[in-house]
């Protein structure tokens, strides 16, 4: 069988990465080729596989997370690391992205989210995880990372901006039709000619691109 996506996991938690291990092997498009329960094993390994995909604990022995991606990052650059954490670990979340990480999930994401992130990492996208707070976003935006500086800037036209405020309120497409008198169906085309320009996947990517391109202010997430 043929695999598109090979991926590390590192986790010191043996009853976590069994579970996503058992988990990925019913995937036909993803390997896991190895597994580290700490930062230094995941180097060596990822060193000897050369996977597509690194998925890592932030919170690990001998050397956490955010060490272990800068020095991957520092051997390859186009290295593709999801950052795993806990859900009240921001800081740590905010410096794994500044380290080089280009995507973070909670450790309670669903099947279908871990999924999502790992294909959109493999694609060179950055992954957010769809239980982003608005605390978490504002930290992001204030901070370094800035996957889009690179980017040609995108248009986008008055009604998208009107748009993209309401998606990033959390307002549902149902909602949002209502209240700018457009059908949902309009809405939902709308949200997904957004989510294309803007090269994400979920509504908290919409935010923090958003934030980072100044289309909205920290103040109207409130």
């Amino acid at each position: 069988m043929n695999y598109d996506i090979r991926l590390v996991v590192a986790d010191d938690h043996e009853i976590f990465l069994d579970g996503l291990a058992l988990m990925l092997s019913r995937q036909e498009n993803i390997a896991l080729v190895g597994q580290a329960a700490d930062g230094r094993e995941l180097l060596e390994l990822v060193a000897k596989e050369a996977p597509d995909v690194v998925m890592t604990d932030i919170k690990m022995p001998r050397m956490d997370g955010i060490a272990a991606t800068r020095e991957l990052v520092r051997q390859n650059p186009d290295v593709r690391i999801i950052a795993l954490s806990m859900f009240d670990e921001e800081d740590q979340i905010v410096e794994m992205l500044e380290a080089g990480a280009k995507g973070y999930l909670l450790k309670n994401a669903d099947k279908q989210e871990i999924l999502d992130a790992i294909t959109s990492v493999y694609e060179d996208k950055v992954y957010y995880c769809k239980s982003t707070s608005s605390k978490l976003a504002g930290m992001i935006a204030r901070s370094r990372f800035n996957p889009y500086k690179q980017r040609e800037q995108v248009a986008f036209t008055d009604r998208e901006h009107e748009i993209i405020r309401l998606i990033c309120q959390q307002f549902t497409a149902q909602q949002i039709g209502d209240r700018i008198f457009l059908s949902k169906r309009t809405v939902e085309g709308y949200r997904t000619r957004i989510l294309e320009k803007m090269n994400v996947r979920n509504t908290a990517g919409v935010v923090m691109y958003a934030l980072k391109n100044n289309l909205i202010r920290e103040e109207d997430l409130l």
